[in-house]
């Protein structure tokens, strides 16, 4: 997996500026002090290498890094479902039942739709729901065209969630490319021998970039 993913990275030119890009801190929009609960994901992939419980951490990772938000550890998740002997969140109900149950103010929810370590391509989508359950209005038509991180209900009960987001992360593309520099000026990528690029050859730093994506735009 490694050296396919290192080709990836190498094949970009060698010309390409080496200019850092400021930072930019990312505000989140909800207040702070608030906790948010990670479930793990859904595999809606078909991969069979995919480590669900190893992308949760990420995402926990990656969501602690923004100023003003806690968050509950993934195992915490996990042992309240297997309380209610179930392996994943089912329902917007059943999310904020969980986030009920371990006192969190928020719980994110997501699934990996897309998982090609070799280019690499990954493909997420998430919601975050608050307990206040006065979520944020969405537009029908537009939510409903999106993927959902677990099976719809039987029937709709209307709960939306307070941030959804959705998106496909191809290492081919230059605007992920530019994306990826981004964020690893914001890390420690000058200290490998890789730089930012390290964030293209290792699938698990691919995977947090991804990750931290979608958590900024869950948060903003």
């Amino acid at each position: 997996m490694v050296p396919a993913l290192l080709l990836v990275a190498l094949s970009f030119s060698a010309g390409c500026s080496q200019d850092k890009q400021k930072a930019t801190v990312v505000m989140p929009s909800l207040p702070p002090g608030t906790s948010i609960a990670v479930a793990p994901p859904i595999n809606a992939s078909g991969s069979p290498d995919l480590d669900t419980v190893k992308v949760a951490d990420l995402m926990a990772s990656e969501l602690s890094s923004f100023p003003g938000i806690g968050v509950i550890g993934v195992n915490r998740v996990l042992a309240v479902l297997a309380e209610q002997g179930v392996p994943q969140i089912v329902s917007a109900e059943h999310a904020l039942a969980v986030c009920d149950r371990l006192g969190a103010d928020a719980i994110v929810v997501f699934a990996v739709t897309e998982y090609n370590p070799y280019t690499p391509v990954i493909g997420l989508v998430a919601e975050l729901y608050r307990r206040e359950r006065s979520q944020t209005p969405m537009d029908p038509v537009a939510a409903s065209r999106m993927a959902r991180p677990f099976p719809m209900p039987p029937e709709e009960t209307g709960l939306r969630p307070w941030a959804q987001v959705q998106r496909t992360f191809n290492a081919e593309h230059e605007a992920i490319q530019d994306e990826v520099r981004e964020y690893a000026d914001t890390r420690d990528a000058n200290e490998t021998p890789f730089g930012w690029r390290k964030y293209l050859a290792s699938q698990e730093y691919y995977l947090r970039y991804c990750c931290y994506s979608v958590a900024r735009e869950l948060l903003q």
